[in-house]
């Protein structure tokens, strides 16, 4: 259960490679993987202080997440209030409209502890998955290059 956001990024990346070209593939299943974590993001932008809406977008922008939109906070945003993880308090904008700024609840940093938890073990295994990888590919270079080294000698020798 705690890895459903990875799950759904399969399924969902799955139906795009049968509806989308690669490159629109390749930003969509960023976006969609980014949904998976979006929660527990804003979850770690409020806890660094009150914050509204925009002002979260562009928070998370200064960490490298270029992909996110207003569009895809509010409803997060709603949910999580729903879920009181947040409370939510209107104030004075120096231009424009009064201002909807998001605090954390006890329950919110609470799950907020819960997503690094389940983060760092999840992206730990992917890290060792991934570093197992590439020290494999570096085996069989090894390898390769080992063979190649053989031939030379043997073709020298000749």
């Amino acid at each position: 259960m705690q890895y459903n956001f990875f799950t759904r990024y399969l399924v969902i990346q799955d139906k795009l490679l049968q509806t989308h070209t690669e490159t629109e593939v390749k930003f969509l299943s960023s976006s969609q993987m980014l949904k998976g974590i979006l929660e527990g993001c804003l979850l770690a932008v409020i806890n660094k202080g009150e914050t509204y809406g925009y002002e979260m977008i562009e928070k998370l922008e200064q960490y490298g997440f270029y992909m996110i939109s207003e569009g895809s906070i509010y409803p997060v945003l709603l949910r999580m209030q729903k879920d009181k993880l947040v409370t939510t308090t209107l104030k004075e904008s120096p231009s424009g409209p009064k201002r909807k700024y998001y605090s954390l609840t006890v329950k919110g940093i609470e799950e907020l502890e819960e997503f690094k938890k389940r983060w760092l073990e999840l992206s730990g295994s992917v890290s060792r998955l991934l570093q197992e990888d590439r020290n494999e590919r570096g085996k069989k270079l090894r390898n390769c290059l080992k063979k190649v080294q053989t031939l030379l000698i043997i073709c020298a020798c000749i």
